[in-house]
């Protein structure tokens, strides 16, 4: 944890919608007018997309049947660390890129599924944003969590995982249903181990729960909206949260424990302004006293 180069870090399985929560970051940085360095979860994978295949077939001919994203083999937890304790020290770090798609591609210049080069962390940023797998990981080498200042779970219910995941990766990534399901069962051992755990960690979790029937995600047709589902929101520290405030500020909600208030889906935005907001600026508050 860092005074002077505070580090906000968002945590969640692939699919479980961290990507809509960099957004809600990204609508309160611009609206603050806070310069913050994003960090992409991805880039610090070990492997690029071809990489990553022939890795699996490698583990595959050794047994190993299990070998994913999710556990720390396929990524660069020592180096994140290093990132989050050298810009928590001086703000300083280097970084890279993972091009995800060819939007990605038409603008780094470089082939979808690949690495940029690694770079510096930009000079002067009043804060550090990260999104991805492990940003509360722990293992018998790194403790990631540990130097962040503000720790955010994003984590629906697993048949909602799920179904988000099936979608998303046949529908805009062309995968088979097939190859979809087998990446879930093939990651589900490092879930249990990796992802889990991370949330036992966090200051901050959202778990959207849908209320409508998804007994098997895998022939669902479409993914529950927003407005079909709760969202429940738990603090790990609850004392400084204004419960009554956010009551009222967001309608239809309740508590259903001392730290846990529980939202329409559709306020989940509005609720992550309302929450963070007041984080983010005591964080900055602190660092211009320092």
């Amino acid at each position: 944890m860092s005074v002077k180069h505070p580090i906000i870090a968002v945590t969640g399985s692939s699919g479980a919608g961290t990507t809509t929560v960099m957004k809600s970051f990204a609508h309160i940085f611009r609206r603050e007018h806070i310069q913050a360095q994003i960090v992409e979860g991805d880039a610090f994978h070990r492997y690029d997309r071809n990489g990553m295949r022939e890795a699996m077939k490698q583990r595959e001919h050794e047994g190993m049947l299990n070998f994913s994203h999710f556990g720390p083999e396929a990524n660069l937890l020592e180096e994140l660390e290093s990132l989050f304790v050298s810009y928590g020290e001086n703000g300083t770090g280097k970084l890279r890129h993972y091009v995800h798609d060819e939007g990605e591609s038409r603008l780094y210049q470089q082939d979808a599924g690949t690495f940029t080069p690694w770079e510096d962390v930009e000079a002067d940023t009043d804060l550090m944003f990260y999104e991805g797998l492990h940003g509360a990981a722990v293992t018998d080498k790194v403790d990631i969590g540990r130097h962040a200042d503000l720790l955010v779970g994003v984590v629906p219910i697993i048949n909602l995982e799920w179904i988000q995941k099936l979608h998303r990766d046949q529908n805009m990534r062309g995968y088979s249903h097939e190859a979809v399901v087998d990446t879930i069962l093939r990651r589900m051992p490092d879930y249990v181990n990796y992802i889990c755990p991370q949330f036992s960690r966090t200051h901050v979790n959202f778990q959207r729960v849908p209320t409508v029937d998804t007994s098997n995600p895998f022939i669902a047709r479409e993914i529950p909206q927003p407005d079909e589902s709760f969202v429940v929101i738990r603090f790990a520290r609850p004392k400084g949260i204004d419960f009554p405030y956010l009551l009222t500020m967001l309608h239809d909600s309740f508590m259903s424990r001392p730290n846990v208030i529980v939202v329409p889906g559709g306020k989940m935005g509005l609720a992550m302004q309302l929450i963070f907001t007041p984080m983010i600026l005591q964080l900055l508050d602190r660092r211009a006293r320092a």
